[in-house]
């Protein structure tokens, strides 16, 4: 007999995240979009750990999953653990590089305003090292290696407003602006349309004009930028986003179709992280954006 016989292991760190994830999230799919991983992998992993532990964490439905008796009594051991995780890892990371900062935000906001702000931010914040991650859903600040979140909220009381409220115009090139005088006009040229946005040339027809039937069509995109661009290259009229395109229509890229905007719910809104936004140098990050966001 062996005197020195192999220990017990725990379960993968990988399989403990993915219950934690699913059963915070509510569902596989939901832990797989935290992670970065598939849904058949959270799935895995989450299979593994009850044969590990010799119990079910979750009820299979033909709609979805639903946590057990035993994952609902174990998920806020997991939930206080990993949020100590993020809270070290984000000490760490802070403490390591003070100075490197981390921004979160919708592609069309990166690349339409914080590209162009970034040679200003460099300047009045010395010594610092800003990098921007472009994603289409708010990350977890408390979780994810983020200082601050620039995104559209319906309200403006969650965050620092930066920009807002937002307003639907139409915009165009200045050549092709010349031809549109009318709603009937606004109709007869090619309608450019951006996939995160799908429905803002249907409201904006039925706010502004409610008497009338939209009826245009046009090239749609999936970057928001690329939409404006194409609007600045003449390839037809933008449902454009007035946080986003007043830049262009101050340097005269765009002029606006018709100045007929219609208000939106929508503030582009700045959170801090609960863990590194408190710093001295993120208070001047903070401030230097409110000042060119005030800019126009």
């Amino acid at each position: 007999m062996s005197v020195n016989p192999p220990r017990p292991s725990l379960p993968p760190l990988n399989a403990l995240r993915a219950f934690e994830s699913a059963a915070r999230l509510g569902g596989f799919k939901q832990a797989a979009g935290e992670l970065n991983v598939s849904a058949g992998a959270v799935a895995q992993h989450i299979k593994g750990l009850e044969a590990w532990c010799g119990g079910a964490l979750f009820e299979r439905h033909a709609q979805g999953v639903s946590l057990s008796d035993l994952g609902r009594q174990v998920l806020p051991d997991f939930v206080r653990a990993f949020d100590e995780v993020s809270l070290a890892s984000q000490k760490l990371r802070k403490l390591a590089a003070p100075n490197n900062l981390a921004i979160a935000t919708l592609p069309s906001v990166a690349q339409l305003l914080l590209a162009p702000w970034l040679p200003d931010l460099r300047g009045a914040i010395k010594g610092v090292q800003i990098s921007v991650t472009a994603m289409e859903t708010p990350p977890n600040l408390a979780r994810e290696p983020f200082d601050i979140s620039l995104f559209f909220t319906p309200t403006a009381d969650t965050g620092q407003l930066l920009v807002g409220p937002d307003a639907l115009v139409p915009v165009c090139a200045p050549e092709l602006g010349k031809s549109i005088n009318s709603f009937t006009d606004l109709m007869g040229v090619p309608h450019i349309s951006d996939q995160f946005w799908p429905h803002d040339w249907a409201d904006w027809t039925k706010a502004a004009y409610p008497d009338q039937v939209y009826s245009g069509a046009g090239p749609s995109y999936s970057l928001y930028s690329v939409a404006v661009q194409e609007a600045v290259n003449g390839g037809g009229v933008l449902m454009g986003h007035r946080s986003l395109v007043t830049p262009l229509l101050a340097r005269g890229d765009l002029v606006v179709a018709v100045d007929h905007p219609v208000p939106l719910a929508l503030f582009l809104t700045l959170h801090r992280s609960p863990i590194t936004g408190a710093t001295g140098v993120v208070d001047q990050l903070v401030e230097t954006l409110q000042a060119l966001a005030g800019q126009g």
